[in-house]
């Protein structure tokens, strides 16, 4: 551009005034659209003071930020200080961006095509987990099924503004955060997407041939499509390596973990989640068989209880540990509890190359995974406390090839699904059946 070249598409200032995020937020405040406060900072006791000021939990996002590297949630002055030290020394070289972090919301993508600035095809897909995972590791459903209907025109009135004020012409994609109706904007990227061939495939509408046509000029005809019109619902689901990278805690984050992705099509979102995890590798749950159920917090357990019920109505055989047992007990499941590895030789096992040694008990989760006696390990991590045990949970699954879910959002969905369909059930169909 600077070399007097022409460059097809979106203007180069324009890609500019979207990737500079102070441009770009500049931009959000005249067309009136809502962001998470923010702010870029180039000192600890700055850091400190403007994530007392929005209310912790804050997201901190390093200077040159690629596929979430580095970034991280903290909830607290300790957390923040110990985060931003693992990124970067901060300073005015080297700043770092610091935005309130909104719990329990729904992370919601456009991916679109636009022509000097009008939307001539876009596509609106909700995440399976809340806002928190990145967008690379979240299981995607489209057409979205569960937001509210005035989310989803806000989702729509924004991305029109955005096209119109950056005259954005070719692929584009803005990441959106909800909560109660409420929409904000967490970026825009002027190109195309890692989700354009999944909803370019659930709509039958190639994206990119559009965008191309867009960008050199062609004329771009009519479409007169609706996502409401489709009888299927697409779910796309991460695939990772975890267990070729030892000693990695798989829990999903912020930061991207996953090496690939599967998409499958369904008649509703149960039936196309459920053919997606098979697809990925997952190994479903045979009906009366052993699932160990880990949560912390009383919040979560609480969030997972109806979940939980239905798993004990299915037939499968709970198993938790401690807290989680007496907590489902108060509220009417039988569970057999399973001691921690920490429960009675906590010196022994206070290093994780310590593991080769098992308890004494027989009844503890040690041996159920070793021993695979143990069909699922659902294990929900504490949000602000971080436990050396669920991580050697997390991880002898891992290890052991135990399957494993580690959020709510995800164990709630597949839990429905199991209750919905049995594997018998799953018809395998082409693409051309669907449509």
């Amino acid at each position: 551009h600077y070399l007097c070249f022409k460059v097809l598409g979106t203007k180069p200032e324009n890609i500019d005034n979207a990737e500079d995020r102070h441009k770009f937020s500049q931009m959000l405040d005249k067309l009136n659209i809502a962001q998470p406060e923010w702010k870029e900072l180039t000192s600890l006791d700055e850091a400190k003071s403007f994530s007392k000021k929005v209310e912790y939990p804050v997201l901190i996002r390093p200077s040159y930020v690629l596929s979430g590297a580095a970034m991280n949630v903290a909830f607290n002055d300790d957390e923040l200080a110990a985060f931003l030290e693992q990124a970067t020394e901060v300073s005015k070289e080297y700043p770092v961006v610091i935005s309130k972090f909104i719990l329990n919301a729904k992370e919601i993508e456009i991916d679109a095509v636009a022509k000097n600035g009008e939307i001539v095809i876009y596509a609106i897909t909700e995440h399976v987990e809340n806002a928190g995972v990145h967008s690379g590791d979240a299981s995607m459903v489209f057409p979205a099924q569960t937001l509210y209907l005035e989310t989803t025109k806000k989702v729509k009135r924004i991305a029109k503004s955005i096209a119109k004020s950056l005259a954005i012409t070719g692929p584009f994609n803005i990441q959106f955060i909800a909560k109660e109706n409420e929409v904000k904007v967490i970026e825009c990227n002027l190109r195309a997407s890692r989700s354009f061939p999944f909803v370019s495939k659930v709509f039958r509408q190639n994206f990119i041939e559009l965008a191309t046509k867009a960008i050199i000029g062609e004329e771009i005809p009519k479409i007169d499509k609706s996502a409401l019109e489709l009888d299927y619902v697409g779910v796309k689901v991460p695939q990772f390596s975890f267990s070729r990278l030892k000693g990695a805690d798989p829990v999903l984050s912020v930061e991207m973990a996953s090496t690939g992705e599967v998409a499958c099509l369904g008649d509703d979102v149960k039936e196309a989640f459920l053919k997606a995890m098979i697809s990925a590798g997952f190994e479903v749950p045979k009906p009366g068989s052993n699932i160990l159920v880990t949560i912390g917090g009383d919040k979560n357990r609480a969030k997972l209880l109806d979940a939980i019920k239905k798993l004990n109505t299915l037939g499968y055989k709970i198993f938790s540990t401690e807290h989680t047992s007496l907590f489902l007990k108060e509220h009417g499941i039988e569970s057999t509890r399973l001691y921690k590895i920490s429960d009675k030789h906590t010196s022994i096992f206070s290093n994780i190359p310590l593991l080769k040694k098992a308890q004494e008990d027989t009844e503890n989760i040690f041996n159920y995974l070793t021993e695979k006696k143990l069909s699922m390990v659902i294990n929900i991590p504490h949000e602000t406390t971080k436990s050396e045990d669920h991580y050697i949970i997390r991880r002898l699954a891992i290890d052991y090839n135990v399957p494993l879910v580690t959020n709510i959002q995800v164990a709630e969905l597949l839990i429905e699904a199991l209750a919905a369909y049995k594997l018998d059930d799953l018809e395998v169909k082409s693409w051309d059946e669907y449509g």
